[in-house]
């Protein structure tokens, strides 16, 4: 946890010492919409191949949309995450490999210090399709459409630098997490409830840099504590997103993701993608007005 939450802070501590102050003379866009398709297709056959292997085919498709709203004392940043894939292997069928709904917005007010801001946040998350827990006994259900599926939202503060580099502090911020009756008792919600309620403390993150040219990195974490079931168990999530640019439409793309919550798994959860897919701007626009 330690490791995690020190790696993101040295990432942003570095960006800031590289920075240099810069006039701008360009009018600020009040609106900035950014709207990215990203399509990864793996694919493997095997014919009387001495050493053996399963023939495979994979597919994996993300959709990214980024508002971003600026006028005189009034920050509002939204984004929609959204993603699904699946594989197919020989003899085994179809297993999910991806399945992803994310909402976050957060909306603040400038205050005297110019980085700072007054700031509410929302952030809902849940997936699309069942997803099991594939064994050799037995293929075990662990989620399903809307279970579960959190809602947080609070008031706090946002250090802000750029749409690349923020920080949201909620020290009250309240979360719902819900589940169907199938899920009844998983999750943190009791045994015959379908919602469970904690407040606690919530930090979010996004840092995203240039690594070189063609090649950016994006890091987005969440730490989460709840006041009220066990505030020493720390939730974190932390994902980091690793882009090569080919050309216009191909990119190289390289995902890891890490989730620590005790209520959904007693160990570290972590999920990897590495592959080469196409890379599509459906929607780029900037609406540009002095403020």
């Amino acid at each position: 946890m330690r490791k995690i939450v020190l790696l993101f802070l040295f990432l942003i501590s570095s960006s800031l010492y590289a920075q240099q102050k810069k006039k701008d003379s360009l009018p600020v866009p009040i609106w900035k919409i950014h709207g990215r398709f990203t399509f990864i297709f793996n694919q493997s056959s095997f014919t009387n191949w001495a050493s053996g292997g399963e023939n495979t085919i994979a597919g994996d498709l993300n959709v990214n949309y980024d508002f971003n709203y600026k006028k005189k004392l009034i920050n509002w940043d939204t984004r929609i995450l959204t993603g699904y894939g699946l594989s197919y292997v020989s003899e085994k069928g179809y297993r999910k490999t991806n399945d992803r709904l994310e909402i976050n917005s957060l909306f603040g007010i400038r205050s005297r210090e110019k980085n700072w801001f007054f700031s509410n946040f929302i952030n809902f998350k849940t997936q699309y399709a069942r997803g099991y827990n594939y064994s050799e006994s037995s293929n075990e259900l662990v989620s399903a459409f809307f279970s579960p599926a959190y809602l947080s939202l609070g008031p706090g503060v946002l250090w802000k630098k750029s749409d690349n580099l923020n920080l949201n502090i909620a020290p009250a911020s309240a979360r719902f997490t819900f589940v169907d009756d199938d899920f009844s008792g998983k999750f943190g919600v009791e045994e015959g409830e379908n919602v469970a309620f904690s407040l606690g403390f919530n930090l979010s993150g996004y840092y995203k840099l240039s690594i070189m040219d063609n090649i950016e990195m994006e890091n987005i974490i969440t730490i989460y504590s709840d006041y009220l079931n066990k505030p020493k168990n720390i939730d974190i999530e932390y994902q980091v997103n690793i882009r090569f640019k080919v050309n216009k439409f191909v990119k190289m793309h390289l995902t890891a993701h890490t989730i620590l919550d005790d209520n959904a798994s007693g160990n570290a959860q972590f999920r990897e993608l590495f592959g080469l897919g196409l890379n599509y701007i459906f929607h780029e626009k900037k609406v540009y007005k002095n403020i």
